[in-house]
């Protein structure tokens, strides 16, 4: 598609003014009280799977020229060494130990915020790009939506759907699929669902050498045709296994990468999770065919980010 196609065909989905101007949550107002009772429900067997890659200086970022991402680093502030006349012999009654963390708020798995992404000089409901500036995100920052990332997930398991173990970097995952591998895995996606897809990228990547071409390469996610599908759903928000969620390199001639961060994010208001750890949960769904669970992932209320990092929770 080239460049002033996909402009056009963008705006068919934007979600501006939908639920008022003064609007900073886009999809996430698909989840009403009713879709979290219902959700609560789905909780069986109260297996608990954690989707978040470790937070650590092994992780997936890489140096490149268009990133300034940078991997986890963590620091002892305060050991069990420090304690004052600490010996193994005559140990303080009490001692204490701290740390801290420096990493960008989107080095590993994580939300991106409705501020993230300013597609022609306008975000999420037609605000302007000067209001993210130095100190941060004035509107749609990821505080916004502190209270309302859970409901009913949803995962498609795109990967086992084709037979593979992973997709091909830069094989995309278009609407007509998403339905196919929905209806084989008999659930359905509804108003208000988290949906996460598989692509298998993570387990291809995570194993090679710095990652591979994991952050920024090429790789499986999905393409332009998903766009409808997604608006036509009205899920609540899509999360991968991959660094994106998009193929990468993109389908529309003339920009370098994310046409969906673009008509998704900036237009249709829609929230976004990347680097999902989802291997564990997604045999123990193709053990058991239950492909629906509660999905519990706040993000960290850090004022004015644009993004945050996650643990997030599918409990079966």
């Amino acid at each position: 598609m080239e460049l002033q196609a996909f402009i056009e065909f963008a705006e068919r989905y934007k979600n501006w003014g939908r639920w008022g101007e003064e609007d900073e949550i886009g999809t996430l107002n698909f989840v009403t009280p009713e879709h979290i009772v219902e959700a609560c429900r789905l909780v069986r067997t109260g297996r608990i799977f954690a989707l978040a890659i470790p937070f650590d200086e092994k992780g997936p970022q890489r140096p490149r020229a268009d990133s300034r991402r940078f991997n986890p680093i963590h620091t002892m502030l305060v050991t069990g060494f420090d304690a004052e006349g600490m010996t193994s012999d005559n140990p303080p009654v009490r001692h204490s130990t701290d740390d801290m963390i420096a990493m960008p708020l989107q080095g590993a798995t994580q939300w991106d915020s409705l501020a993230h992404i300013v597609f022609q000089g306008k975000m999420y409901n037609g605000r302007p790009y000067s209001l993210v500036d130095g100190k941060g995100a004035h509107k749609n920052s990821i505080t916004a939506m502190k209270s309302q990332a859970m409901g009913r997930g949803v995962l498609l398991d795109v990967a086992r759907h084709r037979g593979v173990d992973w997709l091909t970097p830069g094989e995309a995952i278009e609407g007509e699929e998403l339905e196919e591998c929905a209806a084989r895995q008999g659930v359905a996606v509804k108003e208000g669902d988290f949906l996460l897809v598989r692509t298998g990228n993570l387990a291809m990547c995570r194993d090679l050498p710095g990652w591979g071409e994991f952050a920024g390469g090429a790789r499986p996610g999905l393409g332009l045709s998903s766009i409808p599908w997604l608006h036509e759903k009205r899920v609540a928000a899509v999360a991968a296994d991959n660094y994106g969620v998009e193929v990468h390199p993109p389908q529309v001639e003339g920009l370098q990468r994310s046409p969906l961060h673009l008509a998704c994010i900036a237009n249709m208001g829609l929230l976004f999770g990347e680097i999902f750890d989802m291997e564990d949960l997604a045999a123990d769904c193709a053990n058991d065919r239950v492909y629906e669970f509660l999905f519990v992932a706040p993000p960290l209320p850090v004022t004015r980010a644009v993004g945050s990092p996650i643990n997030p929770y599918a409990v079966k």
